[in-house]
């Protein structure tokens, strides 16, 4: 029986049909001679996204619901080769293309089974790991892009220094030749957990007390947003004003300063009659990295749930806002200054120390409160110190900060974030850390060293000179 000249050299109609549709992706799996190799590579990086996606989350990517996905088949290494033999005939045949177009939506050949895979899968996991790295990178760098950001910022006024000149003061002040006028009041502004610190600048106030000098400690709630602090504070600035008829000059230590100086920026126009100047003494002005690693998503406090045992720390058993150390974070004092700058006319004095990370600070103990026994037989109450080993925990985070990110810091705030732009900086060698400031050691300090009060009383008085040099040159400038 005589075959039909019509079907002779010629390929089935089921053929031509599949090569067709095969033909628009012969170059594409061309690319991939080994299938079942990169579907395993593209199942393990589903599952491994999958995984990843649920340990670290990243920002804009949705994985896929099974049945959302929507799955594509891979023809093995073996149907490749013979859609390429198959395409060779048809070319040497002659054979018109259109009819293997006719129907490109038929089922496909039994040879084309390969393993099934998520579509878009290699698209969202690339979405995926590059959000993957930046994270990392992100919790790596931490806050290493925004240690110092003040200085960098060209169009903020420069800063003096002021240390030769305090030093000169201080020196003066150790023999006893004080300078502070009684003309002012001196108002301190404590820092945060001042309200869990008895003792907090009660030493530097009772020594201000006996030179005669009107001299108060702000009674705010420390663990409260900076904004509510600076109204406080411009409340108190108002009362001591208007109850003595003079102007008051500020001492904040530590957040005490970044909120006395949010009282001076949002309330400028009620209070640039009242206020003398400020002093800032180990004040996070421009942020802390330390802060901002335990609270800002994407660092380190992320995964060890820091940040929710600082909520309740703070909120429960302190009575207080975390708004208070998400204040200090960089992203809020950015905010906050770009909004709210601090008067270019104040004076301001930025003193900023490092604190020491020698062994002897491990057995330094801080008084920090005092418990009173009741009364005892000779009518004389008992007073035992509270101590807490504070050196110890500055030298710890201070030897972290150089470690992380070489900067050196007073244990919480580094000296770069300490500097108020257009401020005399006092920038002493002498090894302090940042609760040196308001709590007496139980050790003695060596002879040949200032004590805390004696530190304030040098730098408040480097404040008067330079509010005195700045009223000179408005005067000249006037003339």
């Amino acid at each position: 029986m005589r075959e039909s000249p019509s079907t002779q050299g010629e390929p089935s109609t089921s053929a031509t049909i599949d090569d067709s549709c095969s033909a628009d992706r012969v170059e594409d799996s061309q690319l991939f001679l080994s299938v079942p190799a990169l579907n395993q590579a593209a199942s393990f990086l589903a599952h491994t996204a999958s995984f990843l996606s649920q340990c670290l989350p990243v920002p804009g990517y949705v994985g896929l619901s099974e049945e959302d996905q929507e799955l594509v088949t891979l023809p093995p290494a073996s149907a490749v080769d013979r859609l390429s033999v198959q395409n060779s005939s048809i070319a040497s045949a002659g054979t018109n293309s259109s009819l293997g177009q006719a129907d490109c939506s038929g089922s496909p050949s039994q040879e084309n089974t390969g393993q099934m895979v998520p579509s878009h899968v290699f698209q969202n996991g690339t979405s995926l790991f590059q959000g993957l790295v930046e994270r990392a990178r992100k919790t790596v760098r931490g806050s290493a892009d925004d240690i110092g950001w003040l200085q960098q910022d060209q169009s903020l006024p420069t800063t003096e220094d002021g240390t030769a000149r305090f030093l000169e003061i201080l020196d003066s002040v150790r023999k006893n030749e004080h300078k502070l006028p009684d003309s002012v009041v001196y108002l301190l502004v404590p820092g945060l957990f001042s309200n869990h610190g008895p003792l907090y600048f009660v030493k530097t106030k009772a020594y201000f007390s006996k030179m005669g000098l009107a001299c108060h400690i702000a009674k705010i709630h420390s663990e409260s947003s900076v904004s509510k602090n600076a109204r406080e504070i411009k409340e108190y600035i108002e009362e001591i004003y208007w109850g003595s008829r003079k102007r008051v000059l500020l001492l904040g230590h530590s957040k005490g300063g970044v909120d006395s100086a949010a009282a001076l920026s949002l309330y400028w126009p009620q209070l640039k009659d009242k206020v003398a100047g400020l002093v800032l003494a180990q004040s996070p002005y421009g942020g802390s990295p330390v802060a901002s690693d335990i609270l800002r998503e994407g660092q380190l406090g992320d995964y060890v749930r820091l940040r929710k045992i600082m909520e309740i720390l703070v909120s429960k058993v302190l009575k207080g806002d975390v708004q208070a150390l998400e204040d200090l974070t960089y992203e809020r004092r950015k905010e906050f200054l770009r909004q709210h700058p601090l008067p270019q006319e104040v004076p301001i004095v930025s003193f900023h120390t490092e604190a020491s990370i020698t062994p002897s600070v491990l057995t330094a103990l801080s008084h920090v409160a005092h418990l009173e026994l009741p009364i005892a037989a000779d009518g004389n109450s008992t007073r035992i110190p509270v101590v807490m080993p504070l050196s110890a925990a500055m030298a710890a985070c201070s030897q972290l900060l150089v470690a992380r990110y070489g900067e050196k810091s007073d244990g919480l705030v580094t000296r770069k974030d300490a500097e108020v732009p257009g401020s005399v900086v006092v920038r002493p060698e002498r090894k302090l850390d940042h609760a040196w400031m308001v709590y007496s050691s139980l050790k003695e300090e060596p002879g040949d060293e200032a004590d805390t009060s004696q530190v304030c009383e040098a730098l408040l008085t480097l404040l008067v000179e330079v509010a005195q040099k700045r009223r000179h040159e408005t005067a000249m400038k006037d003339e």
